[in-house]
């Protein structure tokens, strides 16, 4: 299968979280994936958490790719990447209550079909992958999903 990758450079500042999103939106529409299909807003909130972690917890940059094959509307496996500068591993948090902060990587493990970190660099890469619901006949034309790549 073929696969194609997206990516957008991400400021360190907080307001970068909603350029991602619009950006991401965008990138899904192009591939024919409808605005309104709950995959689509799955990956959006997916994609939220991830880049809101990478901005809040390092203060650096990062980098946003979007995988998926060509047709990723008719086929398989989405994948999100966020890629920081920082070696410090993701570390889930456990929110108690009222608390504001502590939920974005339960919510990635209760969403994504898959997720996990891998080294990149001299920092890592956070991904998630999530399967589009098909009729298991679309599913074999689709061919097998998109591998995970350093997982």
């Amino acid at each position: 299968m073929q696969v194609l990758q997206v990516q957008l450079e991400i400021g360190s500042d907080p307001s970068e979280v909603g350029r991602a999103r619009r950006w991401a939106r965008s990138r899904l529409l192009k591939s024919g994936m409808g605005d309104d299909e709950p995959l689509a807003e799955t990956l959006i909130l997916l994609i939220s958490e991830l880049v809101t972690n990478a901005v809040v917890h390092t203060g650096c940059p990062a980098v946003l790719r979007m995988l998926f094959g060509a047709g990723a509307a008719e086929a398989g496996t989405v994948r999100v990447e966020v890629a920081d500068v920082s070696a410090c591993p993701p570390r889930p948090r456990h929110a108690q209550g009222e608390d504001t902060g502590g939920r974005g990587l339960e919510l990635v493990d209760g969403l994504a079909d898959r997720w996990g970190w891998q080294r990149e660099g001299a920092g890592k890469s956070i991904w998630c992958e999530v399967d589009r619901d098909l009729p298991a006949d679309a599913k074999q034309l689709a061919g097998p999903p998109v591998a995970a790549r350093g997982a």
